[in-house]
């Protein structure tokens, strides 16, 4: 008998195991079936070491990559190419988060149920949401410098320009190098010092912390010294308030705003802007902002107010918190894969949560509305309604870096927008123009399209 009882939890034990065995594999199998499908050594689906099947086009079908059996081919055109390689990646997977590198399984043609279905051998069609020919536009409109453009529809959170530079044309010669700064994508990689951009944030602190902002006061003489350093202006802006302060961008008065908002609710409204965490979407992870806001150096934080100091911000997370304020204050998730229906125009995208309150989010609003009008002129977005705010970034360099950030509003043009441009100079200048060509060109396409 007792025999039998051993030989009996032997086999309960056996099964057991087998059941926790089951369980892991399954688990693994969900999360990691797509990897396994199109695990390198799976000649089926490679040639030479490239994907020999599938196919990206941009939004509108236009074709960027064809994965056959004699080769990865490109778009016919050598600027879309250029201006497009760091979203849809290169042959050999040197981008890491180009499309090429991130979707092979959907590719390849892998579903969770069947697996790798398609035997047709010429793999799946994966629609991007990029527009080619905005990216293009991006792309001239940088004029051969160092940058990046980002614009993306903060309803639905679909990506509609993604251009990074310096580029390189993926159908021609590699870089042979696999650090070169042609494969680091500046818009989800990069990680840049802000400027007046940061202001933005500043102000978000600034309307929900302080009471008495409405009878704020400040007289910029254009030195503006504190406790021994001079927190310098292009010229005085005499009197200003609040909102006058930020249409000007006074260094003077934000860096006074700074101090009496204090480091600990400037750097709880940064972490609330998403600014200091990677973000994550579609298997991309972002670079993540750095920053320091110390409680005893009032010097430092002033200049941390004003996004200098040791302010870094990532492209991509600022043009999601500049979609935040124009949602609202709710930021919707960016993707990279076209699959926005009908609903899903009505509904929005994936939303990752309250960055600002909506009263705070439509005070920001007005004040970047009052930024265009009185300094960036309507006039130069016609047919648009702009909200921004330019940056102009001291690096160390015989030339500041150039930012443009913000938002359009409409029920056909709801884009969110970043540019930076390396040692570009005044953003209103420089980065200004980059937004008003894409913009165009993404209207454009789009009434083309219909």
């Amino acid at each position: 008998m007792r025999k039998q009882e051993r030989r009996a939890w032997l086999c309960l034990s056996l099964a057991l195991l087998l059941f926790v065995g089951i369980c892991i594999f399954g688990v693994r199998f969900v999360r990691d079936g797509g990897k396994w499908a199109s695990f390198y050594g799976n000649t089926q689906i490679y040639t030479d070491g490239l994907i020999n099947r599938g196919t990206f086009t941009d939004r509108y079908d236009e074709v960027l990559m064809e994965c056959t059996d004699e080769g990865v081919v490109y778009n016919g055109n050598s600027s879309i190419r250029k201006a497009t390689v760091h979203a849809v990646g290169d042959p050999e997977g040197n981008i890491a988060s180009g499309a090429i590198s991130i979707y092979r399984s959907q590719l390849i043609g892998y579903d969770l149920l069947n697996g790798t279905y398609d035997t047709s051998k010429a793999g799946k069609k994966v629609k991007l949401t990029i527009d080619a020919e905005a990216n293009e536009a991006a792309y001239y409109a940088l004029g051969g410098r160092t940058g990046a453009v980002g614009v993306y529809n903060w309803k639905t959170g679909e990506i509609l320009c993604m251009v990074s530079t310096p580029s390189f044309d993926p159908a021609g010669y590699l870089p042979a190098d696999d650090d070169s700064s042609y494969y680091f994508n500046n818009f989800i990689d990069g990680a840049m010092t802000p400027g007046s951009t940061f202001k933005l944030v500043t102000s978000a602190a600034v309307i929900e912390t302080l009471s008495n902002r409405d009878s704020y006061s400040f007289e910029c003489d254009g030195v503006n010294e504190y406790e021994g350093t001079e927190f310098n202006d292009i010229s005085g802006h005499g009197t200003v308030n609040f909102r006058d302060a930020l249409a000007v961008s006074c260094n003077g008065a934000f860096g006074d705003l700074t101090r009496k908002v204090g480091a600990k609710a400037l750097e709880e409204y940064t972490r609330k802007a998403g600014l200091m965490e990677p973000l994550k979407f579609d298997g991309i992870t972002t670079a993540s902002g750095s920053f320091s806001f110390p409680s005893d150096d009032n010097i430092k934080l002033s200049w941390a107010g004003i996004g200098q100091a040791d302010d870094l911000v990532n492209p991509c997370e600022m043009m999601v918190y500049m979609g935040a304020i124009a949602n609202g204050g709710e930021a919707v998730q960016p993707t990279l894969i076209k699959s926005a229906t009908f609903i899903k125009e009505l509904t929005g995208g994936k939303s990752l949560g309250r960055y600002l309150d909506e009263d705070t989010a439509n005070e920001l609003r007005s004040m970047m509305k009052n930024n265009v009008v009185e300094n960036y002129g309507e006039d130069n977005f016609y047919g648009f309604d702009i909200y921004a705010k330019t940056g102009t970034a001291q690096t160390g360099s015989w030339n500041p870096d150039a930012w443009f950030v913000g938002f359009t509003d409409g029920e056909e043009s709801p884009y969110a927008f970043v540019v930076w441009i390396k040692e570009g100079g005044h953003g209103a200048d420089a980065a200004a123009p980059v937004v008003r060509t894409v913009l165009n060109q993404l209207e454009a396409d789009k009434e083309y399209s219909e």
